[in-house]
């Protein structure tokens, strides 16, 4: 086992893999830019090393200045976390060539599932639903035209390099073709530094479900259930729940096995999510594989008991997977707490937190870095908090999820907390009938209604 580990990374995520470090008896290295001295992943490190200024291009995607600092610390290990340098091939392999591990996959497997069109054609080699579209790569707009005729409009144009939910368009008619692939391809390559897109068959009202892998370097892969992520407004995840509530024993079973195929495929190892477009009569299309941990971890670990990240600690060491049946019980939701003002169109709200307030109680978890005095920088991700519950029925869960946030105090600035207590209350998120675009659509903030 590691002795030491090096998390390259910052926020709640950096402090969620230090914890579990020390309860392995691991020290840890936390590394920070300037504008995140007073973060509390540096104040629970063994040792912090400061390697740039605010911005990630100098310091937090700065490999240079990460493996310097495990250089001067020792450290053995790296746990990427996840955004930055998480699903950067290239960086999974100089840390290997600089005798440092790795948390995470090969680089092959990064490669085979970051580039979407490659993704696709492999998930299609080996038998998992995916949506149709076209082969790979589309390079041409007369190429379009001939893809968008074999499958119908919509159409929704996606950058081989894209996530995040950037670098897509959808296209109702042909008409409004050749000017969102040309629109597509200059945002891929400004943003992406890759122009390349690939044309897909626009799901109508899908669910968005994932499903959480684990793989050792032995050959061994689980899934450990599902989780809906269908709640999201521009793309962006806003809650998050597991089980979710469209699912169905064999619908579950046939996603599991799909996925577990899909990481096979690509000999991955360490802990990966595959994720699926699901429509109303329970066809699945894989989306994408996330090689890396994602945000929504912890509703997996609630319904399941198992610790994501002291797995993948264990695989990296070259331990096999934790052999044991892998049962959920219960509920769990996740609410993604920003520093955005929902009564102004979620505008960004940085600043000092001058009152913090964490709710508590039995099957409440508040994995966070800010606390009161905490200065939020505007350099980064606006998420400053994930609120998650876990109770024995959905119903139940929900109630408690309202009971905390009602319970969670934030002065000082401005946070998504009042959209969620709203959201608590609506009939269809109740229900459990939503989809992709519901937020968007549907659901209206009131901020009169929470005050």
């Amino acid at each position: 086992m590691f002795k030491k580990i090096l998390i390259a990374n910052r926020g709640e995520i950096a402090l969620r893999v230090i914890r579990t470090c020390q309860e392995m008896g691991i020290k840890t290295v936390a590394v920070y830019s300037t504008a995140d001295a007073d973060s509390l992943h540096v104040k629970f490190a063994d040792e912090a090393v400061c390697i740039g200024p605010p911005a990630g291009k100098d310091s937090y995607l700065k490999i240079q200045s990460i493996l310097a600092a495990a250089e001067i610390t020792n450290a053995e290990a790296i746990h990427p976390g996840y955004g930055f340098l998480a699903e950067n091939a290239e960086f999974s392999k100089i840390c290997s060539e600089h005798d440092l591990k790795f948390i995470g996959p090969s680089p092959h497997a990064i490669n085979s599932m970051g580039d979407k069109a490659v993704a696709k054609a492999t998930m299609i080699k080996n038998k998992v639903p995916v949506v149709p579209g076209s082969d790979g790569v589309v390079d041409t707009y007369e190429e379009a035209v001939k893809v968008c005729q074999d499958i119908g409009f919509p159409v929704i144009i996606k950058a081989s390099a894209g996530g995040g939910g950037r670098g897509m368009r959808v296209v109702e008619k042909e008409s409004e073709l050749k000017k969102n692939f040309e629109m597509c391809r200059n945002e891929a390559g400004t943003i992406f530094s890759n122009p390349e897109v690939y044309i897909e068959r626009f799901v109508q009202n899908p669910h968005h479900v994932e499903i959480q892998i684990m793989a050792d370097q032995h050959g061994n892969v689980i899934h450990l259930g599902e989780r809906d992520c269908s709640l999201q407004r521009r793309h962006q995840k806003v809650l998050e729940e597991s089980p979710s509530p469209l699912m169905t024993p064999d619908l579950r079973k046939r996603m599991g096995e799909a996925s577990i195929n899909a990481a096979k495929a690509v000999d991955y190892e360490g802990a990966g999510t595959v994720e699926y477009l699901v429509d109303d009569d329970e066809n699945f299309y894989f989306m994408e594989m996330n090689t890396r941990i994602q945000v929504e971890h912890p509703v997996t670990e609630e319904v399941t008991g198992y610790d994501l990240i002291e797995q993948q600690i264990r695989v990296a060491a070259g331990m096999k997977i934790e052999e044991r049946e892998i049962e959920m019980r219960g509920h769990s939701i996740e609410c993604r707490i920003n520093a955005e003002d929902p009564e102004f169109n979620f505008r960004p709200s940085a600043g000092e937190i001058t009152v913090f307030h964490p709710p508590g109680g039995h099957g409440v978890r508040l994995d966070t870095h800010a606390y009161s005095g905490y200065r939020i920088p505007p350099h980064y991700d606006s998420m400053i908090a994930k609120l998650i519950v876990y109770a024995p029925t959905r119903e139940l869960a929900i109630n408690k999820m309202k009971r905390a946030l009602q319970e969670f105090i934030i002065e000082g600035i401005k946070t998504t907390i009042p959209y969620h207590i709203q959201l608590m209350d609506d009939p269809n998120f109740l229900a459990g009938k939503f989809t992709t675009k519901y937020l968007e659509n549907n659901f209206k903030f009131n901020p009169e209604a929470v005050r």
